[in-house]
């Protein structure tokens, strides 16, 4: 990746221009404070932590939304939510480079399609406004939970209070805190797609706030509809050309959907990106 190209995003970046949109690779160094594993965060991963660390039937193991559909026609769907909250709410995780790197310039806007709690901690100390996705209630129309957060706890808040002066993290796939709200099963992605293009999944402030708005894709694979399907309605309303995605091995169907989206790929990493920023320490590289 040109330097040309890593200034002009990181120009766009720090001045809110361009919205870091944060996938599972952002948590590449992210480990167990106990046993030193990987956090899982990709699909895989998250699929043989759901399944004490066993594969699955290859059609389940095609992505996290299809074998999770399957644990909670076998086991319910509260299965599915204690399950998310022991992984991101009670396990303790070292911090990933690129959180601590958001939290040196706390970004205006956020998006985070993990499920940890590593960007919350980023705004710790912090006023901010948290977007959490939801899925089939049924005594709302709306698909999401705003929180107000003082610098010290979480309140829930109508829309009308909501501080435009101050950061939004945008968690569409849920998070253990302040309450376990999560968007992880088929039903669940159905459900919450269906109301995202209906407009129901996102209030009104934050439908103004993106206008015209780029974005970076970081550690975010498009290889899967969900995720797409996600992503294509979030960053709606957006510039163009839209932004970029750091890819460097990306597939055919990727390269399809990125052109037909106006976002340009970058054959660089999430690494790269924090070494263009200075912000990879030594110890954090990988081989």
């Amino acid at each position: 990746m040109s330097s040309n190209v890593f200034s002009e995003i990181l120009s766009g970046l720090y001045d809110n221009k361009v919205v870091p949109y944060l996938g599972p690779g952002v948590l590449f160094d992210a480990k167990n404070k106990v046993t030193g594993e990987p956090m899982p965060a990709d699909s895989t991963s998250l699929i043989l932590a759901m399944n004490n660390g066993q594969p699955m039937a290859p059609k389940l193991m095609y992505e996290f939304p299809r074998a999770a559909m399957n644990q909670e026609l076998k086991r319910g769907r509260s299965f599915l939510g204690q399950f998310l909250t022991k992984v991101y709410g009670e396990t303790e995780w070292t911090r990933a480079a690129l959180h601590d790197w958001l939290e040196e310039w706390r970004p205006a806007y956020v998006i985070d399609i993990n499920r940890d709690t590593q960007l919350q901690d980023s705004y710790a100390d912090d006023e901010h406004t948290l977007v959490v996705g939801l899925a089939r209630i049924a005594a709302q129309p709306q698909r999401y939970k705003l929180y107000h957060f003082d610098g010290s706890d979480y309140f829930e808040i109508p829309q009308e209070q909501v501080d435009p002066r101050l950061p939004i993290l945008f968690k569409p796939m849920g998070t253990p805190r302040p309450e376990a709200n999560y968007i992880a099963s088929d039903a669940d992605y159905v459900d919450y797609i269906t109301e995202l293009m209906g407009g129901f999944a996102i209030p009104g402030f934050l439908k103004e706030y993106r206008k015209q708005k780029q974005y970076l894709l970081i550690g975010m694979p498009l290889n899967r509809d969900s995720e797409r399907m996600v992503m294509s309605d979030i960053v709606y309303a957006a510039a163009e050309p839209k932004g970029w995605v750091l890819n460097k091995n990306p597939t055919d169907k990727e390269k399809r959907f990125c052109k037909k989206m106006g976002l340009e790929i970058i054959d660089a990493g999430v690494e790269d990106l924090l070494d263009a920023a200075g912000f990879l320490p030594p110890y954090k590289k990988t081989a």
